[in-house]
């Protein structure tokens, strides 16, 4: 498998959904996973592989499209139409590509565990960011 293949435009907070409002520190697209920069106090596009923890420190999934500068809403808990095709009662986790979003499966030998959240069904996922602490060995 690979990353979530996300149709930006699809991609909607369900009711209910916890959402923090911030800046884009980079051009950031819907349904990307993002971490809080403490240097600037921007959302950057997080990634699991990277050797910096703070990168790897996924905050939450961006829900609208955000140049570097621009206001950007972050999805950090609830359900959220991902505007991708899930499998239903599937882990997804933070993936070695910068933003993206992968099954476990894809996941390799040395990238951290950082769990995005479970598909509620083919095309919801809640999201409940948990990180494991841990690399794959």
């Amino acid at each position: 498998m690979a990353d979530l293949s996300v149709t930006a435009a699809n991609v909607v907070p369900g009711s209910g959904a916890r959402l923090t409002y911030g800046t884009a520190g980079a051009t950031v697209t819907a349904g990307q996973v993002v971490y809080l920069d403490p240097a600037d106090n921007r959302f950057k596009l997080a990634d699991c592989d990277n050797a910096t923890a703070t990168i790897r420190a996924a905050f939450g999934i961006a829900t609208h499209g955000a140049a570097n500068g621009q206001p950007l809403a972050v999805q950090t808990s609830g359900d959220l139409a991902m505007g991708a095709i899930l499998s239903a009662g599937v882990s997804y986790y933070l993936s070695p590509n910068a933003g993206g979003i992968a099954p476990i499966a894809d996941i390799a030998s040395g990238d951290h565990t950082i769990l995005v959240g479970m598909a509620k069904s083919t095309s919801v996922l809640t999201v409940n960011i948990v990180a494991s602490g841990a690399a794959l060995a």
